[in-house]
């Protein structure tokens, strides 16, 4: 059989194009945070992670725009050879010491950050424990390691406990989201410690969508008191941080063998200056402007209040990621073209992405929202909801 037979005979993303139910890699003509155009006409914004919103912040332009005058577009090589600045050092030191740990190292992705973590730290004869709900990156780090992955069910403190108590004391090491990309929820950290602490297992928390989120942006350690307690902890800046990259902190000794052995580093050209200087400038706002982080959580408990009074199932979401839980992939779809059609812009998230009866429609907001336009978006899935019957 040919090699790409499986291509001429995938239909799903034609099928979902003609049927009109198409909502991926729409081009967005312009955008400005909480606004976005397509196709000329504009639309508010409730489908990014740009939570802080500092992605249109003049500081942060002007940033990486004097990085640009400065030092040019790309370092053109892997951080092991000619591509590592003083300020991807100073932004390593920046962050470990923001979060609370001795050491960082900042990737290209965050994405390279899961895989080379986990892919050098977990050999052969040793374990990675995820939770089922974990973010795809966790996954493919997994499979990139040559120990062996064990999933746990989400949340499910007794079902980790057994895993654990199963791997008959050999190396592990738990990988866990701090707040879990879809549901929004917060991971129990304090019971998950305590978990890894009787079996003598390391803990790696990815804060993706935690840092610059929980506890004045230093994550969901933080948030429980529990930082120096956490072994590792991850974090991207396509989020928060308005830029693109990732970083892992912890100790110092663990960070330098990550540093060395860790292939999504050592064979991926470095962070272009630019995109280090738009971090550390939004760091340093975030540092300096808590407000943010606190009208953030202000505008997501709104919205949370707003979605159940009228009905809405959204799960247990404690953060700016509120999902909207609607079960039937088919609704899911005519849900989403209905608002895009209103001018709301969300994304819908079907299997395999999620469970084959769990689709939804995934929100997050951001600190720039605006009261007239959170209560447009509540009157327009109100108006939507019920032409569809899903209240």
């Amino acid at each position: 059989m040919d090699l790409f037979e499986k291509c001429r005979t995938f239909t799903r993303a034609d099928d979902a194009r003609r049927a009109g139910f198409y909502p991926y890699f729409i081009p967005l003509q312009d955008t400005e945070g909480t606004e976005v155009v397509v196709e000329g006409r504009r639309m508010i914004m409730i489908g990014s992670n740009n939570y802080l919103g500092l992605t249109t912040d003049p500081r942060v332009r002007e940033a990486a725009i004097k990085a640009i005058e400065r030092y040019g577009t790309s370092c053109t090589g892997s951080r092991f050879l000619n591509g590592n600045l003083a300020m991807h050092n100073e932004l390593e030191q920046e962050l470990a010491d923001f979060v609370g740990k001795e050491a960082g190292l900042v990737f290209s992705t965050g994405m390279g950050v899961n895989l080379g973590v986990i892919s050098s730290l977990v050999g052969r004869g040793e374990y990675v424990v995820t939770d089922r709900d974990d973010h795809a990156s966790i996954v493919d780090g997994c499979r990139l390691s040559f120990g062996e992955m064990k999933r746990y069910r989400h949340n499910d403190m007794a079902h980790l406990a057994q895993i654990l108590d199963g791997l008959g004391g050999k190396p592990a090491l738990v990988a866990v989201d701090g707040v879990f990309s879809m549901g929004g929820d917060i991971a129990p950290l304090p019971e998950i410690l305590e978990v890894c602490q009787r079996y003598g297992a390391r803990l790696m928390v990815d804060d993706a969508h935690s840092m610059g989120v929980l506890a004045n942006g230093r994550g969901t350690g933080a948030h429980f008191g529990l930082t120096d307690q956490v072994d590792l902890v991850m974090g991207t800046f396509s989020k928060a941080f308005a830029s693109l990259g990732g970083v892992v902190v912890g100790d110092a000794t663990v960070i330098d063998y990550i540093k060395h052995n860790a292939r999504s580093l050592i064979f991926s050209a470095s962070m272009p200056p630019s995109n280090v200087a738009a971090v550390q400038t939004a760091l340093r706002i975030i540092k300096a402007e808590p407000e943010r982080v606190q009208r953030v959580h202000e505008i997501s408990e709104y919205m949370r209040q707003g979605y159940r009074s009228m009905g809405f199932e959204i799960g247990n979401s404690q953060t700016p990621i509120i999902p909207i839980l609607i079960g039937d992939e088919n609704k899911t779809f005519a849900c989403w073209r209905a608002l895009f059609e209103a001018g709301i812009y969300v994304n819908p998230v079907v299997p395999p992405a999620v469970a084959p009866t769990a689709s939804l429609l995934r929100t997050s907001y951001m600190s720039t929202h605006t009261y007239e336009q959170l209560d447009r978006v509540l009157e327009t899935f109100a108006t939507v909801g019920k032409a569809l019957e899903i209240i």
